[in-house]
């Protein structure tokens, strides 16, 4: 039988909420591929539009750094005010293999000192007998190494995403 499993995550920035929501988020699929390049190579929205209305979808294509070729998510729920987004994987990135389904939600707050907490639920369920073993270790590691490669493009340009 197949188990839902779950984790959480939480990363500090000193970039303020508002402007690492814009880079981290909305616009991943831009920066990712300049930023981490190493990890993805290419990035776009399916079927038209800029990908960051309800209902889109995204498509991440990988390097053989990753365990999956791509992955496409549709974004469920989006607060943009409030910094707070749901998505839901569709594709690759081990649906029909691995994971029946996953989703996840980002809320990022910010902090007294002027920059802001991420936090990140993710849900997924697993196929009939696989087992978790360091996936969720390396999703937790995949997540931060975007948000702090967003806030150290943030700091680096001062006048990006406000």
């Amino acid at each position: 039988m197949a188990s839902t499993n779950s984790w959480t995550l939480e990363i500090e920035s000193k970039v303020a909420a508002p402007r690492l929501f814009k880079a981290g988020v909305i616009d991943w699929h831009t920066l990712a591929p300049k930023l981490a390049s190493h990890i993805i190579t290419s990035a776009h929205p399916i079927g038209g539009g800029d990908g960051v209305g309800i209902g889109s979808v995204r498509q991440f294509n990988f390097t053989s750094a990753m365990p999956f070729s791509f992955k496409k998510e549709r974004l469920d729920f989006l607060d943009a005010d409030k910094c707070e987004c749901k998505s839901t994987l569709i594709e690759g990135g081990g649906i029909g293999t691995t994971i029946e389904t996953a989703t996840s939600h980002i809320k990022i707050e910010p902090t007294a000192n002027g920059g802001s907490v991420v936090k990140v639920d993710s849900t997924f369920k697993l196929m009939p007998g696989v087992e978790v073993k360091d996936a969720i270790t390396k999703a937790k590691d995949s997540v931060t190494n975007i948000f702090k490669a967003a806030e150290a493009y943030l700091v680096a340009n001062p006048e990006a995403y406000n």
